[in-house]
């Protein structure tokens, strides 16, 4: 909305109007917003979860030192997603179809998290949509991604190697925008999920996640820039910066209430909807392959579960002493001592992460 303020500045008086034409100074404002949103209404949002007792429920089979979290408000992902919407809006060129289509692929992924989370609460029990249930929401949402994609704005389907600056092969469409596509937007958003298990974790590693995707969607957008890092150009890419830059700011926001010990979760709701957020956004500026070192944290913890499963399908044993990757550690330790070592945990991941996000800025001048 903002964005439109330009069209003023022919008037003398309203000359400094032409800032708004800037993709980086709207690009700040996008994170300060959304920061601003999260930290101003976050104190409320905490009171009415408790008033409504919106709290979490723990596993039993989880680590016991999790128990004492039982009751603490949760759903608090609504707070970062409405904080990234508002701010995109505000600060983004409407009439940019990638916009939109961030922010309702971002807001679908989070209801359906809403759902999830609604049924646990309803029940007072750990038990939400089924596993089934919550994948066929998720590709149903992906589908919808891809087509998006397809009808409403100029993309391309060629694949952008990391490291390889003369190998792009272009893909079928149907074959990429509704199976490839689909594959990197729900496993990234379950690898959030998956994620969000210690107090301040998933929305710390979300916040340097979403900082390096702000980089790289910069770039991708910037005719130059793109032209000389040898990356896949598309004018309208451009303004997905201020998305991602608005879901830095919100995670920041967030991060105030959510560090140890957390006010309150972000619950499903959140990490669905971040982690459709973040695979959207890598698919549209064509940093698939790529998104697995930017989000290497997110990565780390799914492929955790998927080799503890599959080993003990096959060989009937257990990999790590409990996946997430995250528990392992914890119950590497006593549990009077587990306690005292989240915030240690989380902030051991957060430095992995930032070191992923740097490797992967680096990957720009190597092609």
């Amino acid at each position: 909305m903002f964005y439109y303020l330009r069209l003023l500045q022919n008037h003398d008086a309203l000359s400094f109007l032409r800032v708004f034409e800037y993709v980086s100074f709207r690009t700040a404002w996008a994170a300060i917003t959304a920061l601003g949103i999260s930290l101003l209404f976050g104190p409320r949002m905490i009171a009415l979860l408790k008033e409504f007792q919106i709290g979490q429920q723990i596993r039993e089979e989880g680590p016991r030192t999790h128990q004492s979290k039982r009751g603490t408000p949760t759903m608090g992902g609504v707070l970062i997603l409405l904080s990234v919407a508002v701010s995109t809006l505000l600060w983004s060129d409407l009439s940019v179809a990638f916009v939109w289509i961030a922010v309702i692929t971002t807001l679908a992924y989070g209801a359906i998290g809403f759902a999830d989370d609604y049924l646990k609460v309803k029940r007072r029990h750990n038990l939400g949509l089924t596993g089934k249930q919550k994948l066929a929401l998720q590709f149903i949402g992906a589908f919808a991604f891809g087509l998006a994609l397809r009808y409403l704005t100029t993309y391309s389907t060629r694949l952008s190697v990391p490291f390889v600056k003369t190998f792009n092969p272009t893909v079928w469409w149907p074959v990429y925008l509704l199976a490839f596509a689909p594959l990197v937007v729900a496993g990234f958003s379950n690898a959030v999920n998956l994620t969000d298990g210690l107090d301040g974790l998933a929305i710390s590693v979300t916040m340097v996640t979403s900082a390096a995707l702000t980089g790289f969607t910069y770039v991708s957008g910037h005719s130059r820039f793109a032209e000389y890092l040898g990356l896949e150009h598309n004018p309208g890419i451009h303004e997905l910066t201020i998305f991602c830059a608005a879901l830095t700011g919100a995670s920041l926001g967030f991060l105030w209430f959510n560090a140890p010990p957390a006010e309150v979760f972000m619950g499903d709701v959140g990490a669905l909807g971040i982690g459709g957020a973040i695979g959207a956004v890598a698919v549209m500026i064509k940093q698939e392959f790529l998104l697995v070192m930017i989000g290497g944290v997110f990565v780390i913890e799914a492929l955790s579960v998927i080799l503890q499963v599959t080993s003990f399908k096959i060989f009937h044993r257990r990999i790590f002493k409990m996946t997430p990757i995250h528990h392992h550690f914890e119950l590497m330790y006593p549990p009077e001592v587990s306690r005292r070592m989240e915030p240690k945990l989380v902030f051991r991941f957060l430095i992995i992460a930032i070191l992923f996000a740097l490797l992967s800025l680096s990957t720009l001048k190597l092609r």
